[in-house]
């Protein structure tokens, strides 16, 4: 119990266990908790504008050509062209953020997670912090336009997400798409939640979500940190899937918190060899029968 103890890590701690600049960083996030957050807010804002300004440039280079080119027709055609420009120019950039600037920043900047454990106001959020903040990006810029489409699983998968053949990914509430992992066939609902973190008793604790074959998550249900559904299990609507919770194959959970609501029912192979077994024994019983009627009248 005392060594227990002793293993357990303050919440509350200013001072970084670390020792060199690593340790002098954490302990000024620590320390000066409220001006740090909001500074790194700020440097996210700026790395934001960045991220969608280059996104924007191809979107600019095409307007403007539309906008040269029509300069000398009649003002109503050269209006309707340069709208329908900025309408397709929007398509141009959101395509342009999820296929090629997001997960090369993604990648630039390492932003692959791992499970973790720890105070929040530790380097090992860092990474969690900025690559959440560039899914939001394409979450709340583009991403609800093109959901559910081969593009919306395209983008998570250059983030990091796995997803298996003839998955059908119909929500964009998705967090630490890195750590998650879809298998074949899976369905997830629309407006559906998955996020592979939590809070618990001022803990940030990461920690992978994977959803087996053929599995369903209903409409608006919430999966979080931790939690593994077996194959061909079904989320009902509207529940909520607790920190790690493990659901066998098969089965049917509902509710807030979801609890387990039907078991998994005997496949139907092993209900046909059963089905196939007893014609077999009664036959052999029946011929059983006849020999023993025949012997006894020999």
């Amino acid at each position: 119990m005392e060594e227990k103890k002793s293993q357990r890590v303050d919440v509350d701690a200013k001072k970084s266990t670390r020792g060199g600049f690593a340790g002098l960083v954490e302990t000024g996030l620590r320390k000066f908790r409220s001006i740090v957050h909001c500074s790194v807010l700020l440097l996210l804002y700026v790395l934001a504008s960045v991220l969608i300004g280059l996104a924007l440039v191809p979107s600019i280079y095409f307007v403007s050509f539309i906008h040269k080119w029509t300069y000398t027709w009649f003002h109503l055609y050269h209006y309707t062209a340069f709208a329908i420009s900025l309408a397709a120019g929007y398509f141009i950039y959101g395509f342009t953020l999820i296929l090629v600037v997001l997960p090369t920043a993604n990648f630039v900047f390492r932003l692959k997670l791992k499970p973790w454990r720890g105070i929040y106001y530790s380097l090992e959020a860092v990474p969690w912090y900025v690559h959440n903040g560039f899914t939001y990006i394409a979450r709340y810029t583009f991403l609800f336009m093109i959901t559910p489409t081969p593009f919306s699983m395209m983008f998570y998968k250059l983030m990091g997400m796995k997803i298996g053949r003839g998955t059908q990914l119909n929500t964009v509430n998705i967090s630490d798409p890195s750590l998650l992992t879809l298998e074949d066939k899976v369905t997830i609902g629309g407006s559906a939640t998955i996020i592979a973190h939590y809070g618990q008793a001022g803990y940030l604790v990461i920690s992978p979500v994977r959803i087996g074959k053929g599995a369903v998550v209903g409409l608006k249900s919430t999966i979080m940190g931790g939690v593994t559904i077996g194959k061909k299990a079904k989320i009902l609507a509207n529940s909520f899937v607790m920190p790690n919770t493990e659901i066998p194959d098969g089965e049917v959970w509902g509710g807030v918190p979801a609890v387990c609501i039907r078991k998994a029912k005997p496949q139907e192979g092993e209900k046909a060899a059963v089905n196939e077994e007893k014609p077999q024994e009664e036959q052999k019983s029946t011929t059983d029968e006849k020999s023993t009627e025949n012997t006894e009248k020999e």
